[in-house]
């Protein structure tokens, strides 16, 4: 039942035009508005990485986080009063299935918005690394996508359609923007950096440029991702269960 809800949410995911662009064309575009104006030889502060390869990470992780958080938390909270959940909960799917089969399709559908951004870095502004890094880089955005499909599940459960989008819009920003995916934390007022250090989108944004430098992510930056998935897993298909019960 898990496998044929994969295919179900891929095929509608792929369907949806507007989807589409804001995961895949859209982050594309942005990379050459900001990080494509910008001049190679230049470091951004504390991070040793030129501007457009900090930023090729950026967009690439922005493109899929859009993928799985946003198009879960919406969908789910749509569906819901759809009465599409309802149904499932009439079949013998378990609450686990249900997240991980909304959390592997949003994988899915995430990983053409980060190779797309990749290729246009690549095309548009020269950006060069060796195959294994392409690869590590690949590796790296993709799965840590993952913990924040999760968080999108559980935000789908929290909310109703109309306020779905607007709050994930919040949440995305604010831990992006404190996390340091869009901008270096060493901007920050010491306190904030101490803050950002345990937010997982500075976990997301290290693995990117610790790969880009030619070293392999850290383990504490793998732990922290680890944790928050657990967490946002584990919150999501209680928050199914509990809704299940409230049916």
């Amino acid at each position: 039942m898990s496998t044929a809800l994969v295919r179900l949410e891929i095929v509608r995911a792929l369907r949806n035009k507007k989807f589409l662009f804001f995961t895949v064309i859209y982050p594309s575009a942005l990379f050459l508005m900001i990080g494509g104006t910008q001049n190679g030889d230049v470091d951004v502060m504390g991070t040793h990485l030129a501007l457009p390869a900090f930023y090729m990470v950026a967009m690439a992780s922005f493109g899929a986080l859009t993928a799985v958080l946003m198009g879960n938390s919406e969908r789910i909270a749509k569906e819901r009063e759809k009465g599409w959940v309802r149904q499932l909960r009439l079949t013998a799917l378990p609450g686990r299935a249900y997240v991980l089969a909304k959390v592997a399709s949003a994988a899915v559908v995430s990983l053409p918005s980060i190779v797309v951004v990749f290729a246009v870095a690549a095309a548009a502004k020269n950006v060069r690394f060796d195959a294994w890094q392409w690869l590590a880089l690949t590796g790296a955005i993709w799965a840590g996508s993952l913990v924040f499909a999760a968080l999108g599940v559980a935000i789908g459960y929290l909310v109703s359609g109309d306020t779905a989008r607007p709050v994930t819009m919040i949440i995305y920003f604010g831990l992006s923007i404190l996390g340091g995916l869009w901008m270096p934390t060493t901007v920050y007022p010491q306190w904030l950096q101490d803050i950002a250090e345990w937010l997982p989108t500075h976990a997301y944004a290290a693995l990117g440029q610790a790969i880009e430098l030619g070293n392999a992510p850290q383990a504490k930056d793998v732990a922290i991702l680890a944790v928050y998935f657990v967490i946002f897993a584990g919150g999501a298909a209680w928050l199914y269960r509990k809704d299940t019960l409230k049916a």
